[in-house]
């Protein structure tokens, strides 16, 4: 009978301690968007849960929208670097001057789609610009689809932007927009509902995939994009870890994690984008918003225009001492290597 008692009071222990042992690791994700937006949804969501049910629970994945954990959007980068949080997800373009080599991705007409820049984006950097990610882990690296205008006027050719006050959500974005005759405002893309009811804009620079969580078809009926395989421009997000987060983790959660970061998943994410350019334009279809595809003359003129964008880009390459025309080459090779 004591015998008995022991196996069962040891019996007892353990099933107290089994929750404990099931969640060994508790990482805390930050992003900038509400959960309902597409990334938050349809590609960070399913990660965690893959991630929680691979490692059998033994990881626990908490997630927080909309910057519940204090700080701008700019600041998500320094908060996976100083270990404010385990996991965050950022636009690069958020932190100018930190990121000089990837910045390529933004430069105008160079991105194709979703799926395959991001694709190109991350071959490139572990092949061209790895160092500028050297203080985090990474876990994905990524852009979205092809981006256009949305804007309260019309804009059916270059002359008609002249003078629009339009948000940009990089430097290089908002270098370009300056020399197609825009007056460039900067802002993180959350502020674009309120900058766009209130007047501070007269239209935005965004992908279709993002229109919906921002209502920006109901606030302008106005879009334009471009013909040929080649979008106006991207931006380029990162899914980082701390890295102490990381290096921390025992080898075989370390692996579930690495079996779930990479080019695979970098696509994937990229792939979510495209998805999600499909829902914004069919709500701006059903609106019945205006939607313009310049033709190609119309398209060269934009493709003119920007030029002095990707010309600067490179001369501020060569003057901090990298090869700018062999990175914007290395680029273009990896996007050609997706589309073959």
């Amino acid at each position: 009978m004591k015998l008995k008692s022991l196996l069962i009071g040891a019996a007892a222990a353990l099933t107290m301690l089994s929750p404990a042992l099931a969640q060994e690791v508790t990482l805390r994700l930050h992003q900038m968007l509400p959960p309902q937006a597409t990334i938050p949804a349809k590609a960070i969501a399913p990660w965690a849960e893959k991630v929680m049910a691979e490692s059998g629970g033994r990881i626990k994945v908490e997630l927080y929208p909309a910057m519940q954990l204090g700080g701008a959007p700019p600041t998500l980068y320094s908060q996976a670097e100083d270990g404010v949080v385990d996991l965050i997800w950022t636009v690069l373009g958020y932190t100018p001057g930190r990121f000089p080599k990837s910045e390529v991705f933004e430069l105008p007409f160079l991105m194709t789609n979703g799926e395959d820049t991001s694709a190109a984006f991350y071959n490139y950097v572990m092949a061209n610009s790895a160092e500028e990610f050297a203080s985090v882990h990474i876990i994905a690296l990524h852009t979205h689809g092809p981006g256009l205008f949305h804007t309260k006027n019309p804009v059916n050719s270059l002359d008609d932007l002249k003078g629009m006050k339009v948000r940009g959500g990089s430097r290089i974005i908002s270098d370009m927009l300056a020399q197609l005759g825009a007056e460039p405002v900067g802002m993180p893309v959350p502020q674009v509902t309120e900058a766009l009811s209130k007047g501070v804009i007269d239209g935005t620079t965004i992908p279709w995939e993002v229109t919906p969580s921002l209502k920006v078809s109901e606030l302008v009926h106005n879009h334009t994009g471009f013909s040929g395989d080649n979008g106006l421009y991207t931006q380029t997000f990162g899914f980082v870890m701390n890295k102490d987060s990381y290096n921390k983790l025992p080898d075989d959660l370390k692996a579930i994690i690495d079996a779930n970061s990479g080019l695979e998943t970098s696509r994937e994410f990229g792939r979510v984008m495209d998805a999600g350019d499909a829902v914004g334009l069919k709500i701006a279809q059903d609106m019945g918003n205006a939607i313009v595809t310049l033709d190609e003359a119309e398209t060269a003129r934009w493709r003119e225009a920007a030029q002095p964008t990707i010309d600067k880009w490179i001369a501020d390459m060569n003057a901090a001492g990298s090869d700018g025309e062999a990175l914007y080459a290395a680029a273009k090779a990896a996007l050609e290597a997706e589309s073959m």
